[in-house]
């Protein structure tokens, strides 16, 4: 499927139209317009780039993803996707649906509704119906785990909302679906949601997926007022990177520890770094145990497994075919209450978990230092496989469209 250039005419306008309807109906000040410039521009220059991926400064290696039979069906994703378009307006479904090789897989962000505008539907926007078949795409899409991973951060802007009596930047409906190429049991198609501390782009061809890059984020990761109080995120994530570590000698933990201290946001592969150049750093995963190295493993899963089970386990697999030449890195201190920074990265995984400097909760906790109470995580495919490219890549060569 190709988008015309009228198409995309029309998709321009109308996104256009949405960011000067913002600007007119919102008192933005001038630095607010500013900084909604300076995400503009480095968006556009990242996607004027053409697509490398992830790498080290060696270069791309190349070979590590076949296209092959992996015997898990995707058919439920397929019916949930053609499910959910078929519930949209013809407004809706320009909107929504873009061509498998668009440029809109790479039109990902992070920041909140003030400072970008977004593409596809919204949920706060769909009827009842259109959400239940929006929020049946990532069920189906995802592991139980996985779906209360995404309701969580879904949550957390709402409390945000609360802290800061702020529902322009922050709601917990504002995540937008977008869906590439038409759903197809053999053509390469995928679907992307994109919100403020979540965004997961999937990919699927044949029985394959490819679930990165994906956005993980909370602030605050552990809500103490309002609707939402009890709700947590990245806790799992964040105690298990710190067990891990703390589990280690002396010696492998000095081999891991990049710096010392946490004064920064230390994460590095988020949006528009789709071309990151990225050395291997830290410990070497070939110097751990048996015992150790089922433990990290066992740390990959807890990102892994946001997947559809059976997918989960042929990812595993992938990443523990790669575990002589995995690296785990790590900032910050190692006590209990320490903010940290921690990296998993191989020829087929990097996977980035970082305390950050409180933006939403500044009047809660002090500005000018990392918190355990903001947390990003970013997960990816090295190598040029990330948005399922490489795979993407091999099918055309095979079957010119």
């Amino acid at each position: 499927m190709r988008v015309s250039g009228l198409r995309r005419g029309v998709l321009f306008g109308i996104v256009m139209a949405g960011a000067v309807a913002m600007a007119q109906s919102s008192r933005i000040d001038d630095a607010t317009l500013a900084r909604k410039k300076m995400f503009a521009d480095r968006q556009r220059a990242a996607i004027d780039e053409s697509f490398t991926g992830v790498r080290v400064g060696a270069g791309v290696e190349s070979g590590l993803f076949p296209i092959r039979a992996t015997g898990v069906s995707t058919e439920p994703i397929r019916l949930a996707a053609v499910a959910f378009l078929d519930t949209l307006s013809p407004r809706q479904f320009i909107r929504t649906i873009f061509a498998v090789d668009d440029a809109e897989w790479r039109r990902w962000s992070n920041v909140d509704n003030g400072l970008y505008v977004r593409q596809g539907v919204s949920l706060k926007e769909m009827s009842e119906a259109q959400r239940e078949a929006a929020m049946m795409l990532v069920r189906t899409s995802l592991s139980a785990k996985g779906l209360e991973l995404v309701l969580a951060i879904m949550k957390t802007d709402q409390t945000l909302s609360e802290i800061n009596n702020d529902i322009v930047r922050y709601d917990s409906e504002l995540y937008f679906f977008t869906v590439m190429g038409q759903p197809s049991s053999s053509e390469p198609w995928g679907w992307q949601l994109d919100g403020h501390h979540l965004v997961i782009n999937y990919f699927v061809l044949g029985d394959q997926v490819v679930m990165t890059p994906t956005f993980l984020g909370a602030e605050p990761a552990v809500a103490m007022t309002g609707r939402y109080a009890g709700n947590v995120v990245l806790q799992e994530e964040q105690d298990g990177g710190l067990a891990f570590m703390q589990s280690l000698t002396q010696a492998q933990r000095d081999a891991a520890i990049l710096r010392r201290d946490k004064t920064e946001n230390d994460i590095q592969a988020e949006a528009d770094r789709d071309n990151l150049v990225l050395d291997y750093q830290g410990l070497r995963a070939t110097v751990l145990t048996g015992a150790q190295q089922a433990q990290l493993l066992e740390l990959v899963a807890l990102y892994v497994n946001n997947m559809r089970e059976d997918h989960a386990r042929v990812r595993v697999n992938d990443v523990a075919e790669s575990l002589n030449d995995t690296y785990f890195a790590w900032s910050g201190g190692t006590s209990d209450d320490d903010p940290f920074y921690y990296r998993i990265h191989s020829p087929v995984l990097l996977v980035e978990f970082d305390h950050q400097r409180p933006i939403g909760t500044r009047r809660l906790y002090p500005p000018d230092r990392p918190t355990r109470a903001h947390i990003h995580v970013v997960v990816r495919t090295p190598n040029g496989n990330d948005y399922g490219k490489d795979l993407l890549r091999q099918h055309l060569a095979a079957h010119p469209h």
